[in-house]
């Protein structure tokens, strides 16, 4: 081919391969509740998670106090000064305010290690009990939601997509290569979906309840936006799936003889070093986890 075919060519795929994008896209965007759900899965469970062990915390430590304790404190204390310094307050027995308060201090104690109690305050445990995220802009959710759809639809309309990138690759290439190609094309598919859904279900629990214990280990409250971590969540999605391509593009790059496997083996060192750092930039958070995994 000339390079001016090698332009069509490439024109064609792409409009091919973008023609069924839409297509992904519009369809995802009918069951955008269904696709939020389960990627706000991971969000909702180490939340839960998280408050569940601040409201353990919180229960049997004798020497945290919260607002009800304190006031309860302060209006038998008060209560009693009133009875003994006011001539005009009720005839009340002091021992009467005692008994009631050494009750209460029992009822707490006895609250502390109830493990039904304990479950009940992870469900109003404050800040954040409310589970769901927030926004803080009006256009926020909606902006959310059209990247979710779009994500959604890059990952079902993917074996397309794959299969108009590497037909374009097949065809620079001499008719006994093209055959590796036609095999990279389904496992590209799978590969790409695999590293979406690695990152969501088993890397994304890690990093956000590393986040969660970080936040509590200097003081700072989890006030996570819908937009915040859906731009998250997505982007190493897509970073994973795309990441998980490697071992396709091993393949076809020695199985087509542009690079042979003693190549591969005397650049392994700068190799590993250039993984490292493409994972660094590729990451959008800074933790190590997720670099680390990817």
């Amino acid at each position: 081919m000339s390079l001016g075919d090698h332009l069509e060519e490439l024109r064609a795929r792409l409009i091919l391969a973008i023609t069924g994008l839409v297509v992904g896209t519009i369809i995802c965007l009918f069951f955008g509740s269904q696709i939020i759900k389960f990627i706000e899965r991971p969000y909702t469970r180490e939340t839960q998670k998280h408050r569940q062990s601040k409201a353990e915390v919180i229960a049997k430590d004798s020497k945290t106090a919260n607002a009800s304790t304190y006031l309860l404190d302060a209006l038998s204390a008060n209560l009693l000064k009133a009875l003994e310094t006011d001539p005009n307050a009720p005839d009340i027995d002091p021992r009467a305010v005692r008994f009631v308060h050494e009750i209460y201090i029992e009822t707490v104690a006895r609250l502390a290690n109830d493990p039904n109690y304990v479950k009940l305050a992870a469900n109003t445990y404050s800040p954040g009990s409310d589970p769901r995220l927030g926004a803080l802009g009006p256009a926020d959710p909606f902006i959310a939601y059209m990247k979710i759809t779009l994500i959604a639809g890059v990952i079902i309309s993917s074996p397309w997509v794959f299969y108009q990138l590497w037909m374009f690759v097949a065809a620079g290439l001499y008719e006994h290569e093209r055959r590796y190609v036609r095999i990279a094309v389904p496992f590209s598919t799978v590969l790409f979906v695999t590293g979406a859904l690695f990152f969501l279900l088993c890397i994304a629990p890690f990093c956000l309840k590393f986040f969660l214990k970080f936040g509590d280990l200097i003081g700072v409250a989890a006030y996570w936006t819908f937009d915040k971590y859906i731009s998250f969540v997505t982007m190493l999605m897509l970073v994973f799936g795309l990441g998980f391509q490697t071992p396709i593009a091993v393949f076809v790059l020695n199985r087509t003889g542009l690079v042979s496997i003693e190549s591969f083996r005397k650049s392994r060192k700068y190799m590993i070093v250039a993984i490292v750092a493409i994972a660094a930039i590729a990451t959008p958070s800074p933790d190590v986890i997720s670099q680390i995994a990817l």
